[in-house]
């Protein structure tokens, strides 16, 4: 049985208690996206979702996909580079990300990120990186 987005979800609230507002809502072999309420955000003047902020759920995205690819939780596979480009200032109630894989490689996962708010226009593009364990995590 594959991999679910609740198994990931159920993982990172055992592991991680104090992120509530991020969820994984989907999640297959090539493929997470994760939803981020903002209203407990504090966002830049006017209204804009912070680069960090943007930042972070990229980074979650691609870790929640290496989950997916390997079809486990890897929570010690770490992030090895991540290179984010800011297209346009987001704003809205909700920031989306969604991972999907570039490559699955034996030591490495590599993915590509895409990040927008409501209104579905693009804020964000990014590519990383995440490095496996040498011994899987029981």
């Amino acid at each position: 049985m594959a991999l679910t987005a609740q198994d990931v979800n159920s993982a990172i609230a055992e592991m991680w208690p104090s992120n509530t507002s991020q969820r994984c809502e989907t999640l297959s072999a090539t493929e997470a996206l994760v939803r981020l309420d903002l209203a407990e955000v504090s966002m830049r003047p006017g209204g804009f979702v912070p680069g960090p902020v943007q930042f972070s759920i990229t980074d979650a995205a691609l870790w929640y996909l290496v989950f997916g690819a390997l079809d486990r939780i890897e929570p010690m596979a770490m992030t090895s580079e991540l290179s984010i480009r800011y297209l346009r200032p987001g704003q809205g109630q909700t920031l989306w990300a969604r991972a999907t894989l570039d490559k699955a490689g034996r030591r490495s996962i590599v993915g590509t990120v895409s990040v927008w708010t409501d209104d579905n226009k693009p804020c964000a593009t990014a590519q990383g990186t995440y490095m496996l364990p040498h011994t899987p995590t029981p």
